[in-house]
């Protein structure tokens, strides 16, 4: 009896120290995983909503960036780091759409992390060049019939949502666009200035400046609902191309063995987070849109935007 009872003790102790447990966590600081280089958007969400989790989390939340391959580098990693709740990682919809394009990704996306919560979203503008000769989005896709072939539009790279969101309109509208690939904004909105493309998706923080100068028409903004960034802008369904939603998004996500209570604990300092007036201001500024909500929404989201780019991608070819 006295043995059993040691052995209960020891199991007992075990119990009290293994990690998972809700009440216990954290118990030292947090890596933040952001895919992307210091100054970006993804940078940008982690550091203002990790500033505030860091508060109510007692601990301190540290951003590290690894850079590179459209942000798988850093999700490779972060997929198999241990499932502790002390490496995080900031996901985004390029993951997603690397993981409909890119067959040699060394992680699977959807099965190697946890959704906690979506943070931010970017609304994509559809501008383009006043010299094209249009002031209509009906206008513009009346010219892209008209001239099968002949259209441009520019993109931050090839499998980037910003693409798969114009070939969507494409499908959508029975229209042939072509496609001019960029390393990033910079050059793509350079050459839709110039004039040498037709027309950008492009975020609405870099887009918005040379509509307001008259350098650039915007015609619609990509969410389904209308922005609160851009409300004077219809959404581009609503100028009708039927169930049309993309977006640019981070969102927090944690290695899939990642305990549910430590998924719970962290998706209820990022929510609030989220909801903090001083947050909502800094992200607001920065022509973010504050999202939130829970595990469950934040993993029913991430399996209809792998859906919705699945079927894009393998329609235009760039699925694997």
């Amino acid at each position: 009896m006295r043995w059993i009872a040691t052995i209960a003790l020891v199991l007992l102790g075990l119990a009290v120290s293994l990690p998972g447990r809700a009440e216990d966590y954290p118990t030292h600081l947090i890596r933040l995983i952001v895919g992307f280089p210091p100054g970006s958007a993804a940078d940008i969400t982690a550091r203002l909503v990790g500033e505030q989790m860091s508060k109510s989390l007692g601990q301190q939340v540290v951003i590290e960036t690894r850079p590179g391959a459209g942000s798988s580098i850093g999700g490779e990693y972060a997929a198999h780091a241990p499932a502790d709740g002390y490496t995080l990682y900031v996901g985004s919809s390029s993951d997603v759409s690397n993981a409909v394009t890119n067959p040699n990704l060394r992680f699977d996306f959807s099965k190697d992390f946890a959704p906690i919560t979506l943070l931010t979203a970017l609304p994509l503008v559809l501008a383009v060049n006043p010299s094209l000769g249009v002031s209509s989005f009906d206008q513009l896709m009346a010219l892209a019939r008209a001239k099968p072939g002949q259209l441009t539009y520019a993109s931050v790279g090839v499998g980037t949502v910003p693409q798969l969101a114009c070939e969507l309109i494409s499908l959508r509208e029975h229209i042939k666009l072509v496609h001019v690939p960029y390393p990033g904004s910079p050059p793509a909105v350079t050459d839709l200035l110039a004039g040498r493309v037709s027309m950008m998706l492009g975020v609405a923080s870099t887009i918005m400046p040379y509509v307001k100068s008259g350098r650039l028409e915007a015609f619609a903004v990509s969410t389904a609902k209308r922005s609160r960034l851009v409300p004077d802008l219809p959404t581009i369904e609503e100028l009708g191309v039927a169930d049309f939603d993309a977006t640019v998004w981070f969102g927090l996500l944690a290695p899939a063995a990642t305990p549910r209570p430590i998924i719970d604990k962290l998706a209820a300092a990022a929510n609030a987070a989220l909801k903090s007036p001083q947050t909502i201001a800094k992200l607001q500024t920065a022509q973010f849109e504050p999202r939130g909500g829970s595990p469950a929404d934040f993993a029913a989201f991430i399996a209809r935007e792998t859906a919705k780019w699945r079927m894009v991608a393998k329609a235009t070819g760039l699925g694997k």
